[in-house]
């Protein structure tokens, strides 16, 4: 006999929510559109993976959402947008 585990919406969407919000926060981590899309992808790919693993779904298509979330995040802000406890360049 499988015993099915539900997967609680409540979860879910705080799991969403924090996935979002860290590839918001680690997209800006570099200087150049490049260099953010490319953090950005490696943390979307951690985060997406993270929560298709917690939620039950497929962790190499969290992966992937992720990575291109967090990539087109990353190429899309500029370092005036967001700062992680750097100072903020004079010609913000």
């Amino acid at each position: 006999m499988t015993i099915r585990r539900r997967k609680h919406p409540v979860a879910r969407h705080l799991g969403m929510a924090m996935v979002i919000g860290s590839t918001l926060a680690l997209a800006a981590c570099g200087s150049t559109p490049g260099e953010r899309a490319v953090t950005g992808a490696g943390a979307g790919a951690a985060a997406g993976a993270g929560l298709a693993a917690v939620t039950g779904g497929s962790v190499a298509g969290g992966a992937a959402v992720g990575a291109a979330a967090g990539a087109v995040t990353g190429a899309v802000t500029n370092e005036c947008q967001f700062n992680l406890f750097k100072a903020r360049p004079a010609y913000c």
